[in-house]
């Protein structure tokens, strides 16, 4: 329900603060006062379209915050979740208008937009009024209002389910037609690429592995060759084995053995030079060795190369990575089999397509036909409303057209539309087309009190639904919103007392003038006031006795 609403430099008020609480509570006060501002500044909250004009002279913006507490599971909630706003028990809602007409829309305190703040209004608050009908006068409304009177909840649920498994088979069968249609236009070139790619074999993890053990053979093949280029140093430079270190060293030991004796002088010298000799020849050996040891095959390298050449070029030519290239050959295998085995697969699946089309079909049925039923019972509980509303002429007319096949839903078969005809042979129209300003509000009343019960909205606002009546009516108009708000928040504007009279709470709205400066308040009024008030409504400006007596006669 509505909370409260916090109202700040709109036209008139400067600055009000309204609190709400369950039941109904009318609003009461003398032509020009303002009443028509507070339902305007609700609206404005509420996601209607924000004008300059609303800003209080001299302001540079206005500001309306309302606070709601809906029931735990209220539609509104899953509206804001699937906006991403947070929401646990109370929605805030604030419009800020600015002097040239932009406006900003928060909830929560979180930036929204106003299309999405009249989607939230129109789940929080319905407006009845004289020139501004929403809620039921919304044929979009209708059957599921309809389905709510006839306690037709399993029937709709049933038929939602029936459609969503229907719609599930129909997609599952165009899915199916179009892989085998799209399979059929490539299958050569399938069954060449599978035919390509399962020669080539493409495994797990094998480019990481390739290149790996590339870049160890390559490394080897330096290694060897620096070896070889080492070794090379210390051999023979020509076939007779002339040249090189080795041949160096044997000549220096040999000139210096021809030296005369005594040479003792040069014998450390030569031993020098045998030791080298010695320690030349080991190193020969070593290196020898090394190079026996790097007897890998030359054509490994060569053959490895070849392989991760192959992989990369297939992926190139598949547009894929190698890693992919084993699940594309999967891939590549199951589009052939379904093709081999589509017909099959589209057989069953259209067969179990035409077979979720007649279960949605037996559930619609059956939901048309107690629609039928529920409509004629709502027919004619609303006509029993109508008499003392002063519309004993009027007829409310369900309308349940059946609809093309195309526009089936999860909610039926039928369009369902609220027709009202307000006279004797007058053709049924649309409810704001047919009935006159005070009609439709008492009409909206009479649909309201009967179909309280499974309205998903939880504040109702009418804005002076007694106009033009008085007496009776109007009494039989205060009685029967006073039914609506044993289950829903009711807030009315009225000029009747006998109207006023019903209320569980009491507002009076009134102006004066402050500084030089017109200024709208509103005050909530004891159970004297609501008498004195009350005896205003009844006498005029000057109450008498009777007129409090009165009061008192209707208050109790």
């Amino acid at each position: 329900m509505l909370a409260s609403l916090a109202i700040r430099d709109v036209v008139l008020i400067e600055r009000l603060d309204l609190h709400f609480g369950p039941g109904l509570t009318v609003l009461t006060g003398e032509t020009g006062a303002g009443k028509s501002i507070l339902l305007d500044s609700l609206g404005l909250a509420l996601g209607a379209r924000a004008e300059s004009g609303m800003v209080r002279s001299g302001q540079n913006q206005a500001s309306v915050t309302a606070a709601f507490h809906p029931a735990l599971g209220h539609p509104a909630f899953a509206l804001l979740a699937e906006q991403g706003v947070s929401a646990e028990d109370e929605i805030i809602v604030r419009r800020v208008v600015q002097a040239d007409g932009r406006s900003r829309a928060f909830v929560n305190d979180e930036p929204v937009a106003a299309g999405f703040l009249r989607r939230l209004g129109a789940l929080l608050v319905e407006v009845q009024g004289q020139h501004d009908q929403v809620g039921l006068a919304d044929p979009a409304s209708h059957a599921g209002l309809l389905d709510a009177f006839g306690g037709l909840e399993s029937e709709r649920q049933r038929t939602a389910e029936a459609f969503r498994a229907w719609r599930n088979a129909e997609k599952a069968l165009a899915e199916a037609e179009a892989a085998i249609e799209a399979a059929q236009r490539d299958e050569e070139w399938l069954r060449h690429a599978l035919e390509e790619l399962s020669k080539l074999a493409p495994m797990e993890g094998e480019e990481d592995q390739l290149a790996a053990e590339r870049q160890a053979m390559q490394a080897g093949e330096r290694r060897a060759e620096a070896i070889a280029s080492a070794l090379s140093e210390l051999q023979p430079r020509d076939r007779r084995g002339g040249g090189g270190p080795a041949a160096a060293l044997r000549n220096a030991a040999r000139a210096l053995e021809r030296l005369p004796a005594p040479n003792e002088e040069a014998q450390p010298a030569l031993a020098a030079l045998t030791a080298a000799q010695d320690a030349l020849a080991e190193a020969e050996g070593l290196l020898e060795r090394l190079v026996a040891d790097q007897g890998a095959d030359p054509r490994r390298l060569e053959l490895v190369e070849e392989r991760l050449f192959a992989l990369r070029a297939a992926a190139r030519k598949h547009a894929v990575a190698v890693v992919e290239l084993p699940s594309l050959l999967e891939s590549l295998r199951a589009r052939l089999a379904s093709l081999d085995a589509g017909t099959g697969r589209v057989a069953q699946l259209s067969s179990e397509a035409r077979a979720a089309r007649e279960a949605y079909l037996g559930a619609g049925k059956a939901l048309s036909a107690a629609r039928k039923a529920a409509a004629i019972q709502l027919e004619g509980a609303v006509a029993q409303e109508l008499p003392p509303l002063k519309l004993d002429r009027a007829r409310l007319h369900i309308d349940l057209t059946p609809r093309d096949e195309k526009a089936w839903g999860t909610d039926g078969m039928d369009r369902v539309t609220f027709l009202v005809s307000t006279n004797p042979g007058q053709t049924p129209g649309q409810l704001e087309k047919i009935a006159s300003g005070g009609e439709l509000s008492r009409l909206m009343l009479a649909l309201k009190v009967v179909l309280a019960r499974g309205s998903p909205v939880p504040t109702l606002v009418f804005d002076e639904v007694d106009s033009g009546i008085g007496g009776a009516t109007a009494a039989a108009v205060g009685e029967r919103l006073a039914r609506v708000a044993d289950r829903l928040q009711v807030l009315v504007v009225t000029h009747s007392p006998q109207v006023a009279a019903r209320g569980a709470a009491h507002l009076r709205v009134a102006k004066s003038v402050k500084d030089g400066r017109a200024e709208t308040r509103v005050e909530p009024l004891s159970m004297e006031a609501r008498r004195e008030e009350l005896a205003r409504m009844l006498s005029g400006e000057n109450v008498t006795e009777a007129a409090r007596a009165a009061a008192d006669s209707l208050l109790a």
